[in-house]
């Protein structure tokens, strides 16, 4: 409805398009309305013949004024105020009853502004009262034996008003309260539909965006803690194969080296599809498991420690041939793992106190590869450490997660110089300032008259290592050196762990 009461062409309830003829929503409102028409039209009719026999006009236009006005009830949901004003121009001549009632009705339940509604409503009571009291009057006059008191007339007159006027206001106005609380709840359901429908959309999407995160973290770990072991495996083959004619006592022990790493690379890989398998499963009964990738990197972990200990004895003394024939002079350093240190690594992943033992596993691989360690509130102590192999403090100084990126960072650096430099040598820096971590893996270039492994490469290797820096919103730069080598440097904020 319009403020005069008119509706919306087309449009029905709830907006949706008119399915009825002309401006009627449904085919039953048009027939209900038609009959009203038609009864008030009979109504109208009679009253106005005997309106015209007592105007002395003639009867043909008092059944043509009758017909006329009665049949305005077919417009009554387009054009209510009309209906109303029209049944209030023919109370001069006592016609239109029904024709009021249901024009005042339609209109109370219309969406027409109140101040209309009760204005026109006023005039009709108005109209129905002065009406009423010249009919009575008229009536007392004829009849002489009829003297009624004088508050009579007037009693009746404000009876008969407010009769034919307040009901059908009342009523309208209640119907059209209902009508639009309804029309409330059913856009207010329409909407919450459309809402759950999105929520649902944003819940699957975010639901893929997670499985997809997720598969790149298990990738990216198992790369990590694969990839590495794997490539140290095919150095060792390659300088096995440069000494397997010289020293064939060492050739042995190289290849058992190489058998060994392998069953370790293979232990690990079927932890950690042990791992992803129990982690589907517990996905699949509802019940909460842990991370996958913080998982893998326990696994990893634990293994890495297990076969550091089973490594040591084999590589100071069957991979000299390897080192020699690389120029790597610096002997393999360090203590071994303790227990306990390689059980809380597996609980939370590889810590700073690991780098060593990795820097150990790629000096026996032959390279020559240095570990720098500075801290601004230990500069007195770490000039006295051995410059060749200094020592990483043991225990765990940062969170769990900054260590272990550290330590990740570093592998893969170092893979990629197995890869891509062979026989340069590198130099691992790491730095403790005041709120943040940072490394530093520089290598020069490759010798020129050394053999590269033939490692594949899949381009992997840096991408992950940015992917877990700046997650935990550090900073990763990498890029070629002026010497013609390659730099990896990452810079983590981190606060130290109290002890």
């Amino acid at each position: 409805m319009t403020a005069t009461g008119a509706s919306e062409e087309g449009v029905g309830a709830r907006g949706a398009p008119v399915r009825g003829p002309w401006w009627w929503a449904r085919r039953r409102s048009a027939v209900l309305d038609v009959f009203l028409a038609a009864a008030s039209a009979l109504e109208c009719v009679l009253e106005g013949s005997g309106f015209a026999d007592e105007a002395q006009l003639p009867e043909l236009l008092g059944v043509l004024l009758g017909l006329l006005a009665g049949s305005v009830l077919l417009v009554r949901r387009r054009w209510p105020v009309a209906v109303v004003l029209v049944s209030i121009a023919v109370m001069p001549a006592e016609m239109g009853g029904m024709l009021s009632v249901v024009g005042l009705y339609t209109l109370a339940a219309s969406d027409v502004p109140r101040r209309i509604t009760a204005l026109l409503a006023g005039m009709t009571v108005v109209g129905t009262l002065v009406t009423t009291y010249l009919t009575v009057q008229q009536e007392m006059a004829g009849q002489q034996d009829f003297r009624p008191p004088v508050w009579f007339a007037p009693a009746l007159s404000v009876a008969m008003g407010l009769l034919l006027t307040a009901p059908p206001v009342l009523w309208g106005l209640y119907i059209g309260a209902r009508r639009r609380l309804v029309e409330s709840l059913r856009e207010r359901a329409d909407g919450l539909e459309r809402e759950l429908s999105l929520l649902a959309d944003r819940a699957e999407e975010r639901a893929e965006w997670a499985r997809n995160e997720e598969r790149t973290r298990i990738a990216r770990e198992m790369h990590d803690v694969v990839a590495h072991r794997v490539s140290l495996m095919v150095v060792h083959a390659a300088a096995l194969q440069a000494v397997a004619l010289k020293d064939p006592e060492k050739a042995s022990r190289n290849a058992g080296l190489v058998g060994d790493m392998g069953r370790q690379a293979l232990t690990e890989l079927r932890e950690m599809l042990g791992v992803l398998r129990t982690a589907e499963g517990a996905a699949v009964r509802g019940t909460s498991a842990p991370a996958a990738p913080e998982r893998l990197a326990a696994v990893a972990s634990r293994a890495g420690a297990q076969a550091t200990e089973r490594e040591r004895p084999a590589e100071l003394s069957g991979v000299a041939a390897a080192a020699e024939s690389s120029s790597a002079g610096p002997s393999s350093g360090g203590a071994p793992v303790p227990e306990q240190r390689a059980g809380e690594a597996a609980a939370e992943g590889p810590c700073l106190a690991e780098l060593a033992d990795l820097v150990g596993q790629s000096r026996a691989a032959g390279m020559v590869v240095e570990l720098l360690v500075s801290d601004a509130a230990e500069e007195a102590e770490a000039a006295e450490i051995d410059a060749e192999v200094p020592a990483v403090d043991a225990g765990r100084r940062y969170a769990a997660r900054v260590e272990r990126t550290v330590y990740r960072v570093v592998q893969e650096a170092l893979t990629n110089v197995h890869k891509h430099a062979p026989g340069a040598q590198a130099r691992v820096r790491l730095a403790h300032r005041d709120g943040e971590l940072a490394v530093q893996v520089e290598n020069g270039p490759g010798e020129s008259g050394a053999a590269g492994a033939g490692l594949p490469s899949g381009g992997n290797g840096l991408v992950g290592m940015r992917e877990r820096v700046t997650a935990l919103g550090g900073v990763f730069v990498s890029g070629p050196t002026e010497a013609g080598g390659f730099r990896v440097s990452a810079v983590l904020p981190a606060s130290r762990v109290a002890a």
